[in-house]
């Protein structure tokens, strides 16, 4: 099987970097440097982790991976948008991908697995990573272990967002995105502090095209169909952690708090 980059919501705005030139230091508040140094320092001290999420659409995942991020200081990776920026960077495992993608065909396994493998070089993952939307499959899994057992290292934990279908039409209806950052509400379960706004920027939310009813059957068969042999792969190495997803948002906090201890 072959993957197609999926869209990934990513958490939070990205905070100030080393890179930063000196007027775009000066736009900084001294409060907000000194937190970000204070959040470097803690960081030295966190456990590396490699994390799998796993869940259906509309499960909860876009609301809990910046709280992961932000609380074990990990990078969060999306399949799609490190394909992107693979291809805008032109990488050997870019121009791979813009190849395929121009001829029509899909991107293969190998090129993703090698995209990953240069994204997770980045400094800001050196605590470990969130993999959101891969591996889809057996073999992608497979080929993801391989090229991190090259480097000493596996994945951690596997998180399984478990969620009734039935439940999944009431979210996916409910549910508003902030475009820019990828955080995303819910009318009852996860409401911004201001309707149709969100709560950092105050900025529009909108809903996503494909947020309704009618497609999400489609894409409940195919998750279903796809990612359960890739929940046994990974059960059987005694990684996966079962989270109740169906649950308010603080109590799915805490079972991944104890997943992750």
């Amino acid at each position: 099987d072959r993957a197609r980059p999926p869209h990934c919501p990513q958490g939070p705005p990205p905070r100030p970097s080393r890179t930063m030139s000196s007027a775009a230091l000066h736009e900084v508040s001294t409060d907000a440097l000194m937190r970000e140094i204070q959040r470097r320092l803690e960081c030295q001290n966190k456990p590396d982790k490699r994390l799998i999420l796993v869940g259906p659409p509309g499960c909860g995942k876009g609301t809990q991976s910046p709280k992961i991020k932000a609380d074990h200081c990990l990078c969060h990776l999306a399949t799609g948008d490190m394909l992107r920026a693979a291809v805008a960077a032109k990488t050997p495992n870019g121009v791979r991908a813009k190849q395929a993608m121009e001829s029509g065909a899909l991107v293969s396994d190998d090129i993703v697995v090698g995209i990953i493998e240069e994204a997770i070089k980045q400094t800001e993952c050196r605590n470990g990573f969130i993999l959101d939307g891969f591996p889809r499959t057996v073999p992608q899994a497979v080929m993801l272990d391989e090229m991190l057992k090259k480097k000493g290292v596996s994945v951690d934990k596997v998180l399984d967002f478990q969620i009734p279908d039935e439940v999944l039409v009431e979210r996916i209806e409910g549910r508003w995105i902030h475009a820019n950052s990828g955080r995303s509400y819910h009318t009852k379960f996860s409401p911004p502090k201001v309707p149709g706004v969100d709560d950092v920027t105050g900025e529009p939310l909108t809903k996503r095209k494909d947020d309704n009813a009618a497609t999400l059957k489609s894409r409940l068969d195919a998750f279903h169909q796809q990612t359960q042999p890739v929940i046994d792969y990974y059960n059987k190495a005694g990684r996966v952690a079962n989270i109740t997803a169906n649950k308010p948002a603080k109590e799915v906090e805490a079972q991944i708090d104890s997943a992750l201890k």
